[in-house]
């Protein structure tokens, strides 16, 4: 088969199938969906070592005499300097949250929390992957790579699920200056997540906190005689007046949000809640985008 128009295509297509069998789902649909982003070259739009030029911008006091651009400030009653623009691959480590409280879903036509949490996280790794950052899990002790063989390393840790009734973030040492993106309903242990948040603080991590939530975890339409279960089934409320509970409980939430916000702007992050019957193509756009603003 040395002549390509020798070879059949029904060999063609069956080497294609092949290859493409090995694909993990998940990661195939996150593939599909960051396509559908259209961001352009990635850039990281910092100034640093590099070839690329970014922008000029006014010359201040201690900037080298080989710096100035001679011939751009030529042009005008300022001297400028030349920036180049950073192009050193950063580490981005993510936090997904897979434990039971995340298979919630109150319509059998829209994806559970997990499943959008995990479309989400790995749609923006593929898309910093394209990029040329590094890429890794929290809870993965192996350091943050770049390639196609890290990010189907990351989709298949993702296909597991964690026992636990609700999530808490993994515990791990963040390299100086890389970003972070927890995305989970974060209806759990509140502690954990400030300790994981001030532990990045230490270390100059910034990042994105996403929260996932069910429109029903909203709108709590619950009324009369109603059993609330955990997913795990660990906790069970039963109740004969649920309707009494309803501003009890959305005020808890709405707390719970706020204190989620208040501890992101403390710590330089981006926060954001986002409901699973809304576009996960927008939710891409501003996670990304919120990544970017916070390097």
């Amino acid at each position: 088969m040395s002549d390509p128009a020798a070879i059949p295509a029904a060999w063609l297509r069956q080497r294609a199938e092949a290859a493409a069998s090995g694909l993990p789902p998940l990661l195939a649909e996150a593939e599909h969906l960051a396509a559908t982003v259209i961001l352009g070259e990635h850039g990281r739009r910092r100034a640093g070592l590099g070839d690329q030029f970014w922008q000029y911008r006014h010359a201040h006091a201690g900037d080298a005499y080989r710096e100035i651009d001679w011939r751009r400030s030529g042009r005008a009653d300022a001297t400028f300097v030349r920036e180049k623009e950073w192009q050193a691959a950063q580490s981005v480590l993510f936090w997904i949250d897979t434990a039971r409280s995340m298979s919630f879903t109150s319509d059998a036509d829209r994806p559970s929390k997990g499943a959008r949490a995990r479309l989400l996280g790995l749609a923006a790794a593929v898309l910093l992957n394209r990029g040329g950052e590094r890429i890794g899990l929290m809870q993965d002790p192996e350091p943050p790579r770049h390639g196609e063989a890290q990010l189907i390393r990351v989709a298949a840790e993702l296909a597991k699920e964690d026992s636990a009734d609700y999530g808490i973030p993994a515990e791990r040492a963040m390299p100086t200056g890389a970003r972070a993106v927890l995305i989970s309903d974060f209806l759990g242990d509140w502690a954990q997540v400030e300790g994981v948040l001030a532990h990045a603080a230490d270390r100059g991590v910034k990042g994105v906190i996403l929260q996932v939530l069910d429109p029903q975890e909203e709108a709590f339409p619950f009324d009369g005689r109603t059993i609330f279960q955990s997913m795990a089934g660990v906790l069970e409320f039963e109740t004969l007046k649920a309707g009494e509970l309803r501003n009890r409980y959305l005020e808890r939430l709405a707390e719970r949000k706020a204190r989620l916000s208040m501890l992101a702007d403390r710590t330089g992050w981006q926060y954001q809640c986002h409901h699973t019957g809304e576009s996960a193509q927008a939710a891409l756009l501003w996670l990304y985008g919120a990544l970017e603003g916070v390097r």
